[in-house]
């Protein structure tokens, strides 16, 4: 499937879309359980969901073992955006967001996934470490990783 990045309209945004061979209801049931978090994460920082309900639903709070190389950390996100099979975001602490929207298109389901930092207390501080430039990256392996699951999973 074909994957394009590039920094959305907004600037403090970075976007990647992949189509995704599979019904939206699939996909969108396994970003929606926090417990999959690990199986697609293309940062390789997601261990393992630590807390929260199976299923994430708009305010559902959830928690989950990460790690940057050997530094193991824990981070807790709040549901921010939900509309069911078409679009859910979360945030953590520092309010920049992780948002995934589906659109049924020809072959499957149009996936893109957002990092937005315009809602970030500290934009400035996620420019100066490259982190637009990284998760352009990352969002790539992400998607990839998430085709691989929707696609080879009952």
């Amino acid at each position: 499937m074909s994957s394009t990045t590039d920094q959305a309209a907004n600037d403090q945004m970075v976007s990647a879309s992949r189509v995704i061979a599979a019904p939206i209801e699939k996909i969108f049931d396994i970003v929606a359980d926090p417990r999959r978090h690990q199986d697609f994460d293309g940062s390789d920082t997601v261990s393992q969901a630590q807390l929260g309900p199976k299923r994430l639903k708009l305010g559902a709070k959830f928690g989950m073992r990460m790690s940057i190389g050997p530094v193991p950390y824990f981070m807790r996100s709040k549901v921010v955006e939900f509309e069911e099979n078409k679009r859910i975001a979360w945030a953590h602490f520092g309010k920049h967001r992780w948002r995934y929207e589906f659109e049924e298109v020809e072959g499957g389901t149009k996936v893109t996934e957002t990092f937005d930092y315009s809602t970030s207390l500290s934009p400035a501080f996620i420019e100066k470490s490259g982190y637009p430039e990284k998760h352009k990256v990352n969002i790539a392996k992400t998607l990839e990783r998430l085709d691989e699951v929707a696609t080879t999973t009952a």
